[in-house]
């Protein structure tokens, strides 16, 4: 679906952001990229709907090389949902922010105006219809950013920190908007710092450093290697109790109701 070979991305000052990356990921897979600031996310993301093109190597998209399709070709497939919001807002209402691109793919009037209401219910924007995206909180406008990449229903949506600015109830409603993506079919790639956020979804981890892919692998497998601070990693607080337990159950706990079930099991036992 989304191919990485030997991808090396070279800015015009001379930075060497991306070191001979490969990967694949596949349809209807959750990945997660973590890593430390300046590894270079940001480019791989950039790299998956053709905003970048490699210096070396090459990056194929549904069978597609990014050099030879457009950005507005590679965007219907593979949907992103950037860490600043402010830079993909630019409508004067928060109805016209989700409409636009719906018009742009060439969606008609009306399937459009439903879809922009579906999205407005769906991420708890319709009391503010009418207002200026910009006048939005800096979460409200992660929503609104996710809400109009979603209305035009991608095959790949791509999370750059979106858990930032959230208070718990709307990162349970991110993580069930990923989940039910995922049940649809859809592949969903998730870049965070929030690895309490990332632990939570089970993803296949990619840990991102120097411009390179150096751990790849399950959530679970992955976060309990010796040496994860190397990379400014700190295990989330689940899989930290479960590595410090002498008594284990057969699978790290990845949400707390787990953990009091199985504390339940052995106190009752």
């Amino acid at each position: 679906m989304i191919e990485f070979e030997g991808v090396r991305y070279v800015y015009p000052n001379g930075v060497e952001a991306l070191k001979g990356v490969s990967l694949r990921i596949g349809e209807g897979e959750l990945v997660a990229m973590v890593g430390p600031n300046g590894a270079g996310k940001t480019t791989l993301i950039k790299h998956m709907n053709g905003l970048l093109k490699p210096t070396e190597g090459r990056v194929r998209v549904f069978g597609v090389d990014t050099r030879k399709a457009s950005v507005a070709e590679l965007s219907r497939r593979v949907g992103i949902v950037f860490q600043n919001s402010d830079r993909q807002l630019f409508s004067e209402t928060v109805e016209e922010e989700i409409r636009f691109g719906l018009e742009n793919f060439g969606f008609s009037k009306e399937e459009a105006g439903e879809r922009v209401e579906e999205m407005l219910e769906r991420f708890g924007l319709e009391p503010y219809r009418h207002a200026s995206p910009f006048s939005l909180s800096g979460g409200e406008k992660k929503r609104l950013c996710i809400a109009l990449v979603l209305a035009w229903d991608p095959d790949v949506l791509v999370l750059d920190e979106p858990t930032v600015g959230q208070d718990w109830a709307n990162k349970e409603r991110i993580r069930g908007l990923i989940e039910s993506l995922l049940k649809e079919g859809k592949s969903v790639v998730v870049s965070s710092h929030d690895l309490e956020f990332v632990w939570s979804l089970r993803p296949r981890v990619l840990v991102v450093s120097g411009g390179r892919v150096v751990m790849d692998g399950r959530a679970e497998e992955v976060l309990s290697r010796d040496g994860i601070e190397e990379f400014r990693l700190l295990r989330p607080r689940l899989l930290e109790l479960y590595m410090l337990l002498k008594k284990k159950p057969r699978r790290p706990f990845f949400e707390v109701g787990e953990l009091e079930e199985w504390v339940k099991a052995e106190v009752g036992g």
